[in-house]
Parts: C-alpha cells; structure tokens; sequence
C-alpha cells in the first residue's frame, strides 16, 4: 500500500525583504523600550522637589518600568520581547548585524528623548513632559502591525510499496487531485497547540549559565544611566549639560552597536561569542569603577564616551549570545524566562543604588557597585565558558578514541577469521 505525508515547516529565514520593514520596527521599539525609562530620569529632580522623597523612591520609576518591560507584563513588553523573536524569524545568516542594527535603535532615542524631555520639562513641567512622551510611544503600535509572522511551506512526500507498484498506480486517483486533497488537509490540520513558557529549556546548562550570569549583570547594568544625570546636577552642573551626557552616551551607543553586531557576524568571533560578550561585561564594570571619581563636566563626558562604548556592545550581543545557546526554535520560551528573572534583579539594583545615596551622601559606591557587579559577572561567565568547553573537548576525544579502538578491534577479529579459513 502507499501512503501520502503532508508535512508544513517554517518557511526558512529570508535575511531580507520584508524582514528589512520588520528590522526598522524592531529599530523603533526597541528605541523607546529601552531608552524612554533612562530618558524621564530628567524629571527626577521635580519628583523630589513636588513629593519630597529621595533617590530610591524615583528611582523605582525606572526600575518599574524596566521589570515590566522584562517582566513581559504590559505595554512596552508586548512590543519588546515579540520583536526580538520575529528578527530571529526573518533573519539567519545576517542575525549578528540585525540584531546590532535593532539594538541600536535604543542610543538613537536616548539621545533625542534625553534632551527633548529637558525641553518639555521647561516648557510644560514633568506632567505634561509625561502626557506628551506617551504620547510618542503610541508609534509602538504601527511597528506591532508589521511584525508579519512566516508562514508554513507545504511538501509531500509519498512512500510507495514496490511490490504493489502496479496495483498502487490504478488505485491512486490522478495527481492533480491527489495534490487538492493534500492541500485541502493542509489547510484543515490545525497546528499543535504550543506551551505558553516550554521550561524544558532549562534543562540546558548553557542557559542556567547565561542566566545567572545576566542576573548579576542587570542589578548594576542601568544604575549608572538612571542615577547619572542626578548626580551632574548635583555637582552644580547646569540642567540641560547633564541632560546632554545622555545623549553623548547614546551617540557613541548608535556606532557602538552595529560595528559590533558586524565583528559579531565573523566566523573567527561567532564561534567564541560568550567570551566577546565578557569582554564586553568587564569594559563596562572596569569603566565604571575608573570614573567613580569624576566629579567635573568633562570627567563625565570622558565617562559617557567609555560607557557608550562598552554598553554598545553589551546591548549588540545579549540576545545574539541568547541564541546561540538554545537556538532559534527553544528562543522565545528561553527569552521569556530569562527577561522574567532578570526583572526581579532591575527591580533590586536601581532602587538599592538610590538608597545608598540616599544613607551615605556618596555617589562613588554607586559606581563601584555597579562595576563590581558587572566584571564579577563577565569574569563567571569566561570562566564556566571555558570549563564547560574543556570538558566538552574531553568527551569529544574519548568518544573518538572509543570509535578508533573499536574499528580496531573489528579489524583485528576480521583478520583472525580470516587467516582460521585459510588454514
């Protein structure tokens, strides 16, 4: 007897086309996810003065902002995480540079929501400053209606008896209506209903790593850009200069992120991406730590630069990294979990950093903490990299020396059978 399969696949990666209009979308969302919760940090002044509360309770504006961005609760979440996933769909070989390109929408709106908020907050005060930036993120709403996902390529695939070939080609009907019914069935089969969060993925070792790698990172990975402008102020630095310093960050960011996700795209990196991501943990923590003494407008300026640099390429490679572990096809239950534990961590760091300011009247722990935390989690993750990997090529070379010996001990028994039939 025959039978007729029909089989639907994903549709295979373009890297082009309409994922170029799905990539700017990401482009746009990604900007205000990331750069609207440091960008009202302009306001935090006002919230002080009007509510008389310190460092740590504006501060969980941001924080909260963050964890529900992480946390895939509401609003700018249902945008984010969505994105990320639909740029792992459209893009393969070139998913280093769109993800670069992506994450660099982030620099882009810091830098002219930074200043733009100064300029409402003069003009408006930080209520109407507010009703008009959420105002702007509405444009979130027309990238969602581009994220077009792919759709499924049917193929059919006919296993025949040999046997009963004739008996076969008079009871098939004509392949033109063998092919409608395939259709027809592919068109009725529903697919299989999928698991909200698949936490089989945390079976894998490579991702516990990452997360807790990342945990460590996002407690003080934000506290500088949240706290920075703040602290300018605070060293009697004039409201729209320490504005500024956001957007010299995120113009530095803007060149930061796609020439990383470039260098990221070559086989001689690709193939060792969780050690160019520690690398990118340490420059951040070290520039941190190296500018929590700078008290001037130009000791900031120098900082900025360094921490855009670093931050870039921080931003440019998370996901891409994230990705590799799992997969494309494991990644929007792995990103789902990961961004959930990282919310508890942005809701702890921001929020801590404050309260230390707010106890010590000392800007320099901050700095430090923050830069502790990052170059103890990039130095973890080379470490745990590199020994997952020694042991891996340990059991690489047993297995091949289990293969040889074994051939050989065929080899050895065919010859001995051998030579027993010819005596």
């Amino acid at each position: 007897m025959g039978s007729s399969v029909v089989e639907r696949n994903r549709v295979d990666p373009p890297d082009g086309g309409w994922g170029w209009v799905v990539l700017f979308g990401g482009f746009i969302i990604t900007g205000f996810s990331y750069a609207f919760p440091k960008a009202i940090s302009v306001y935090f002044k006002e919230l002080m003065r009007d509510f008389g509360c310190g460092y740590s309770d504006t501060a969980w504006i941001s924080s909260i902002m963050l964890a529900m961005l992480y946390g895939s609760g509401l609003g700018l979440a249902l945008n984010f995480q969505p994105s990320l996933i639909m740029l792992g769909s459209y893009f393969d070989k070139r998913r280093p540079l769109a993800n670069g390109l992506a994450a660099t929408g982030s620099p882009v709106f810091l830098s002219a929501l930074s200043p733009l908020g100064q300029v409402l907050l003069d003009c408006f005060g930080w209520r109407g400053g507010f009703l008009i930036m959420g105002g702007l993120l509405l444009n979130c709403c027309t990238c969602g209606a581009v994220m077009r996902p792919l759709g499924y390529k049917v193929r059919k695939s006919a296993a025949r008896d040999e046997s009963n070939a004739h008996e076969l080609k008079e009871m098939l009907p004509s392949k033109t209506g063998q092919e409608e019914n395939d259709l027809e069935k592919a068109q009725k089969e529903k697919p299989k209903r999928k698991k909200l969060l698949d936490f089989s993925v945390l079976r894998d070792k490579g991702l516990i790593i990452y997360i807790a790698a990342k945990f460590v990172v996002v407690l003080g990975l934000f506290v500088p850009t949240i706290l920075l402008v703040n602290y300018a102020k605070d060293q009697g630095i004039p409201d729209k200069e320490a504005a500024f310093l956001l957007s010299i960050i995120g113009f530095i960011d803007i060149f930061a992120r796609p020439t990383c996700g470039l260098v990221a795209g070559l086989k001689c990196i690709r193939a060792k991406m969780p050690y160019f991501f520690s690398l990118a943990l340490l420059l951040n923590g070290l520039t941190d730590i190296c500018s929590a003494r700078s008290t001037d407008y130009m000791g900031l300026v120098i900082f900025c630069v360094f921490f855009g640099l670093s931050y870039g390429m921080v931003g440019a490679l998370q996901f891409e990294v994230l990705m590799g572990i799992v997969g494309t096809n494991s990644f929007p239950s792995a990103l789902g979990l990961v961004l959930l534990i990282e919310a508890t961590a942005v809701l702890i760091g921001p929020p801590s950093a404050g309260l230390l300011v707010d106890t010590y009247k000392n800007y320099e722990l901050i700095f430090y903490m923050a830069g502790g935390e990052l170059m103890a989690a990039g130095l973890f993750l080379a470490i745990v990299s590199y020994c997952c990997s020694e042991v891996q090529k340990k059991k690489d070379t047993s297995a091949v020396q289990d293969t040889d010996t074994e051939g050989n001990s065929n080899h050895t028994n065919h010859e001995d059978t051998h030579a027993m039939d010819n005596s």
